[in-house]
């Protein structure tokens, strides 16, 4: 693994902690909101919080922030877990932010008491207007300078559901005039009757905001260390102000940003990716194409190739575009010594050699991984009649085209040199078949004296060939002619191929490099005993260059 491209700051600040002893342990937590499928921007999320525990033996917890219950599903929980568990992390404790729904109403209670909050009955509208702007400060609200116990008895009466959704919020008393916007009087709780939440059922009809129990939690829990993404900067002030105003705890948690991953050809939000599968663009959540966590699974990738990937993006303070390629590098890296090589031919053209006996077929040897020696050879059929793949035949070659055109010679990888002597055509002018010869001396080694054959191309036996679907992706964002992200209309491409006889035997999860082709994959919900299908994980080549 290559070290990263940027300096780890939170790792300076929790050492700097440690040595000062501000802090005695490294207690972090990743809390996703089960409203989706986890993303590749959230791999690097996990990554930094569970390494970082890792990195200082300390602890991770894994907290579903279930304070929305409109958007929630348990489906999301289990894939969430499925996500962790796949990337090779373990938590410490499973949580939810409704197990604390209990302190949280304590808690607005006790600002309430102080004077810090109040009960506010302006519109979502009307408090969006007299938030003010960044040039302007805000306007109180008529609400603002009620009394405690009319705050007390209103907040009571929203949590018993007297009132309908929207209709009261409670708002923290801070400061309209401030120019961090965010501490402008923000709601910290709202009303919302339906759903029934999950957990809780419908013992609660009002739900703490994100930046109330954000805060809550994480102190109840002796997290040490918030790591969080960049957007929630701009909220830190509020975080430090609730854990402040509070006071129930004498040390409490520091919360620390860091830039969010931004993948070029990616869409990273879970409202967008969401709207793909409802809408159908896209199979379901983890359609190869996605860039959800269970989607590259799916398509291939490996727990390995993603943690390199975090581990070489590095941790940044400000935002920046990541290259997909690099991504795809990472893909390439890992798998290149652990798969082993198969023969496909894609767009096949079917081969004749006019001069092997026609009764006669052999086996040839071919290596299982040219990288990894110690991973051994296997035996595939050779006989009269092959397929080779239709990229490796030309009419008309182009220059500089070494592979089979008529009158060339090229060598078939693990038997023998053929030459084509006749294309054979349909009535329409389509190729039907190729004609060739051989030379039988050239497998034992002794034909190869003297011959000056540039071209190696691979095959399949036309006798045993086995028939799998092949899926071919695209990214499924591509920019346009503006340089704005579009859908690719293009995106798959299924089409047929043939392979050697031992894909048949290929259970749904197996990896396999095809010969020049790329990396594939038995896709894990298609592929049965009576069809084969296989999605391409990436390409042999990289476009990604390290920088010097």
């Amino acid at each position: 693994m290559t070290e990263p491209v940027s300096t780890n700051f939170i790792h300076s600040i929790i050492d700097k902690d440690l040595e000062s002893h501000k802090r005695d342990s490294v207690y972090t937590r990743f809390p996703p909101e089960p409203n989706g499928y986890l993303h590749i921007g959230h791999a690097k999320a996990i990554c930094i919080n569970f390494g970082t525990a890792e990195k200082y033996g300390g602890k991770c917890n894994l907290r579903y922030d279930d304070t929305n219950p409109v958007k929630e599903d348990v489906e999301y929980v289990s894939a969430i877990e499925e996500d962790i568990r796949w990337l090779g992390f373990k938590w410490e404790k499973l949580l939810w932010a409704s197990n604390y729904f209990d302190k949280m109403y304590e808690a607005a209670v006790e600002l309430i008491k102080k004077g810090k909050a109040y009960v506010d009955d302006l519109t979502a509208e009307q408090i969006k207007e007299y938030r003010g702007t960044l040039k302007e400060p805000g306007k109180e609200s008529p609400c603002r300078n009620q009394s405690v116990e009319e705050n007390l008895r209103l907040f009571e009466e929203m949590r018993e559901g007297r009132f309908a959704d929207g209709e009261r919020v409670l708002r923290a008393k801070i400061d309209m005039a401030s120019p961090n916007i965010n501490m402008r009087d923000p709601v910290i709780y709202r009303i919302a009757h339906n759903p029934p939440h999950h957990n809780t059922g419908t013992k609660w009809c009002i739900y703490p905001m994100y930046d109330f129990a954000h805060p809550i939690e994480d102190a109840i829990e002796g997290i040490t260390h918030s790591l969080c993404s960049l957007e929630f900067e701009d909220h830190r002030p509020l975080y430090d102000w609730v854990l402040r105003e509070i006071g129930w705890w004498e040390n409490p948690p520091q919360q620390i940003e860091f830039a969010r991953l931004n993948l070029t050809n990616t869409v990273m939000s879970k409202r967008y990716l969401k709207a793909f599968v409802d809408d159908g663009t896209v199979e379901s959540w983890d359609d190869p194409r996605m860039p959800t966590i269970a989607g590259l699974r799916r398509r291939g990738y490996t727990p390995e190739s993603i943690r390199d990937f975090c581990e070489r993006i590095g941790v940044a303070k400000s935002n920046s575009m990541v290259e997909i390629s690099l991504l795809e590098h990472c893909v390439r890296e890992d798998l290149k010594t652990k798969v082993e090589s198969r023969n496909v031919v894609e767009d096949p053209i079917k081969v004749v050699i006019t001069n092997y006996p026609q009764e006669q077929s052999e086996m040839v040897e071919l290596e299982n991984n040219k990288e990894v020696p110690e991973m051994g050879t296997r035996e595939i059929p050779f006989s009269r009649e092959i397929y080779v793949d239709g990229a490796d035949f030309m009419e008309e070659p182009v220059k500089k085209y070494f592979r089979l055109f008529p009158g060339n010679e090229v060598r078939v990888k693990g038997a023998y040199f053929i030459k084509c002597e006749e294309v054979v055509k349909n009535e329409d002018g389509s190729i039907k078949e190729l004609h060739c010869t051989y030379d039988p001396a050239t497998r034992s080694g002794s034909g190869f004296e003297g011959r000056k054959v540039k071209g190696t191309i691979h095959f399949v036996d036309a006798k045993t060939a086995v028939k799998i679907k092949i899926r071919n992706y695209d990214y499924l964002m591509v920019e346009d002619e503006e340089g704005k992200y579009v859908l690719n209309p293009n995106s798959v491409e299924e089409k047929w191929a043939y392979a050697e006889p031992s894909l048949a035997e290929a259970n749904p999860g197996e990896r396999f490099q095809f010969f020049r082709h790329g990396y594939y994959i038995a896709d894990s919900k298609l592929t049965s005993d009576t069809e084969k299908v296989f999605n391409r994980i990436v390409d042999l080549k990289s476009s990604w260059k390290p920088k010097k």
